[in-house]
């Protein structure tokens, strides 16, 4: 019976509590309020902390006259950091906070912070003050938050500028030609021109190819023409029957040189042959000649047209029309150029044999940073190399020589996208975001990859994920944008590299879908990098596996 007594007693001084509508009660009660936070784990984006903040006053809760001052703060290891206070008031209170009325209600509020090293391990609590009559009541902290994710930090944000391509031809396309000529409407070949200067040039040729490795006859052919005079339909004919003689002619011009027999063929009226000599001559009204050309397509009407033009034609039949009633003699002829590794060795050896093409893929070869830097400044020397300039300035950004990378590019005289591209690297490199992302939307496809490092870093996570979505070369940018996009299935299929990197975040996709065994897997590759070994002691991702 006492102890009913008591019971009843307690009971009855809580409710007299209550009924008292003193500010003392919200201390009291404070257990009754229920607070949460989206999301429910923090994250930094773009070096920000920002979170929604919903809590629930029950009904008679909130004292009518009482202020309560609350501070959301991150408490971390090593400090804490204190976000904007905010401030509620009763219904009779006459300010200007959010009110809460003595029925209860439901507040919302947003809470700020700079992200700070070492937040990753950390909480959020709010911090009230109940405040009425001259006096501040210390209400019981309430934690509504745990850790910091920093996943997006994890980008590679040193960007890419890919080296221009030299030209450089591993097996160079080469002919051996000479040529016989014909009187006109004639397919005799004339004894004079089976020993003329161009067929004894030819057959030089084809002796120097024999006695040189390098080089390789891949094909021959003998091609017979008439100049563009007489008719279509005879021309054809006289072509044909030059094409018959001509492959006689050439037997008796490779005697005994072992060259397999050619593919003969027959033009008919050389028009291209014709409007090449005309555009490289001196006749007079050689323009209007070229116009008649563009103009009519019909053999019979530019014959006709041009034979209008009667000064003009008569220097036609003397110094173009002969040189046209022709048989080529072919050679085509593959040369080896110089191996990989003949071109390092030559670097060493014999670097001035090297053309401007050349010297830049043995700089592209060579794997010894400072001796590829010195072949790039001996092409801008020797060849005034605007690639070489451009690629000097590539050199220096993989040897994270940020300055003299900056030089180089400005002395690059092409002003294309990919400048556009390497200063907005330099920009980035240096932490100037905006300056980055100006240089990369003029860059346009050239800067779309780094455009995407941007995007992560400001925390525009879905453009990002579509700009990175083709990107070349390591995936490691790709596969995060993915996963701050919450496609974990893209992420996971755009993970082809095998690195220390990737692995990490292979783990974290692996954690977001809750496959124990893969995050172990993961992660013991992960830890070959020092650095994430480190960070996976303190990484929120990992919390539910430790």
């Amino acid at each position: 019976m006492k102890k009913e007594l008591k019971l009843f007693a307690a009971l009855a001084v809580s409710v007299a509590m209550v009924a008292c509508s003193s500010a003392e009660k919200m201390v009291q009660q404070a257990s009754n309020v229920k607070v949460s936070c989206n999301p429910g784990v923090l994250e930094a984006v773009a070096g920000s902390i920002d979170a929604d903040i919903t809590v629930t006053y029950p009904k008679d809760y909130f004292h009518p006259k009482a202020i309560l001052e609350v501070t959301p703060v991150i408490v971390y290891d090593g400090g804490e950091a204190k976000g904007r206070v905010l401030k509620y008031q009763g219904d009779k209170v006459k300010d200007n906070f959010k009110v809460v009325a003595s029925a209860g209600g439901v507040v919302k509020d947003k809470v700020h912070f700079d992200y700070v090293e070492g937040m990753e391990q950390s909480h959020l609590e709010l911090r009230g003050v109940a405040k009425y009559k001259g006096k501040s009541i210390k209400l019981p902290t309430k934690k509504v938050a745990d850790g910091v994710n920093t996943t997006y930090m994890l980008v590679k944000q040193e960007g890419q500028v890919p080296y221009k391509a030299d030209n450089y031809q591993a097996v160079i396309k080469q002919t051996a030609e000479g040529q016989i000529l014909y009187n006109v409407n004639s397919a005799e070949v004339r004894g004079a021109q089976l020993n003329s200067a161009s067929i004894r040039e030819f057959q030089r040729e084809l002796d120097e190819i024999k006695a040189n490795g390098r080089k390789t006859i891949t094909g021959t052919e003998v091609v017979a023409y008439a100049s563009p005079e007489g008719g279509e339909k005879y021309n054809k004919k006289l072509s044909d029957n030059r094409s018959k003689t001509a492959d006689k002619a050439w037997q008796n011009i490779t005697k005994g040189k072992d060259i397999a027999d050619p593919e003969v063929k027959s033009i008919g009226q050389d028009w291209e042959g014709f409007k090449e000599l005309v555009e490289k001559s001196n006749i007079q009204d050689k323009d209007l000649i070229l116009r008649v050309l563009s103009m009519y397509s019909d053999p019979a009407v530019r014959e006709s047209e041009i034979k209008n033009i009667s000064e003009v034609y008569s220097e036609l039949k003397s110094g173009v029309l002969p040189e046209l009633r022709r048989a080529r003699f072919i050679a085509n002829v593959e040369y080896q150029n110089f191996t990989p590794e003949e071109l390092v060795q030559l670097v060493d050896d014999n670097i001035d044999v090297l053309d401007e093409e050349a010297l830049l893929r043995a700089a592209a070869l060579v794997n010894n940073a400072d001796k590829k830097i010195e072949l790039y400044k001996k092409a801008i020397d020797k060849f005034a190399s605007d690639r070489a300039r451009f690629n000097l300035g590539v050199a220096y950004l993989e040897k994270g020589q940020v300055s003299n990378a900056e030089k180089a590019f400005r002395n690059v005289e092409t002003k294309d996208d990919a400048l556009e591209n390497a200063f907005g690297v330099i920009a980035l490199r240096k932490g100037d975001l905006q300056t980055a992302e100006q240089h990369f939307k003029k860059a346009k496809d050239a800067g779309k990859t780094n455009m995407g490092v941007v995007d992560i870093l400001n925390g525009n996570y879905s453009k990002a994920a579509q700009e990175l979505a083709d990107a070349r070369g390591c995936c490691h940018n790709t596969v995060l944008a993915y996963i701050l996009n919450d496609q974990l299935d893209k992420a996971q299929a755009a993970a082809r590299c095998a690195s220390p990197e990737v692995a990490y975040l292979k783990a974290i996709i692996a954690a977001r879908k809750g496959a124990a065994d893969d995050v172990t897997t993961f992660l013991k590759h992960a830890r070959k990098d020092s650095g994430l070994a480190k960070r996976e002691a303190t990484d929120i991702e990992f919390v539910d596996y430790r």
